[in-house]
């Protein structure tokens, strides 16, 4: 590599806090991270799987598991505390996890719909706060340039209205504004926010969509790319976020989606 790339893409001495990271778009993710150089901080349910943890310390950096359940308020208030209880500096935050309820809008229950809102909203909203209050505090990276960065997954359903999917697209609709939110009051101050917006992605969150063939070849059809989104395709666009690279890229909703958008 080029000193001009390496310069612009690493993340040497970075740690990076990833939620969503056990498998699909968070743990290419968390990889590409630990390519680039940073040590990752994975929250997760329960230590059970260690896949992504120890994908990353193959790459000779470093990987801890903190856990919290994300549905839970109370967990996600103590979670940030506890990390930086343990001294660690949060330079990156990624926050993907999240989860889907589908039913018919008119008999979609509460109890879903508050869910799916909890997880993938008011938790990105916690620890955006939270780290992004940290993050503040440090002084300006000699490797990328700027206090820390913010990277949130949004999605199509942050501009579209999908099918079934009421609290999944209210809350990712509500990810990409937050997302705008916070880079107003913090951009000026050191620290990027952005979201990536991921297409049709092969993951186990589209298995419903997978299957139903009807959907799957009219969606299909209108992919430019001619094919949907694996999750490598956002190891790329990650660390372009959160490295030097993407320094004055801020309040933005990056669309990875194939061409969709477009059509």
């Amino acid at each position: 590599m080029s000193d001009f790339l390496q310069d612009m893409f690493s993340l040497e001495g970075h740690t990076a806090l990833v939620t969503g990271g056990t498998r699909g778009i968070g743990q290419a993710v968390a990889v590409a991270l630990a390519e680039a150089g940073a040590d990752i901080l994975l929250v997760q349910r329960d230590e059970s799987n260690t896949q992504t943890l120890k994908a990353i310390q193959a790459l000779n950096r470093k990987a801890q598991i903190y856990t919290a359940d994300l549905s839970s308020p109370t967990d996600v208030a103590s979670l940030v505390p506890r990390i930086l209880a343990d001294n660690h500096q949060i330079r990156i935050l990624i926050n993907c996890a999240g989860i889907q309820r589908r039913h018919p809008c008119e008999s979609f229950p509460d109890s879903d719909f508050n869910e799916v809102i909890q997880v993938n909203l008011n938790t990105v909203f916690t620890l955006c706060r939270d780290v992004g209050a940290h993050m503040l505090s440090l002084s300006p990276s000699p490797v990328t340039g700027r206090k820390g960065s913010i990277i949130n997954f949004a999605s199509l359903l942050t501009f579209q209205g999908g099918l079934t999917v009421p609290a999944y697209a209210a809350s990712k609709g509500a990810v990409g504004q937050l997302t705008k939110s916070f880079a107003n009051e913090w951009t000026s101050k050191g620290i990027t926010v952005n979201a990536i917006a991921p297409g049709y992605i092969e993951t186990d969150m589209n298995t419903a969509l997978l299957k139903d063939e009807e959907r799957l070849k009219s969606i299909s059809a209108r992919i430019p790319a001619g094919r949907w989104g694996t999750p490598e395709d956002f190891k790329g666009t990650t660390v372009y976020l959160a490295a030097k690279a993407g320094a004055y890229v801020s309040g933005h909703v990056l669309v990875v989606d194939g061409g969709w958008m477009g059509r």
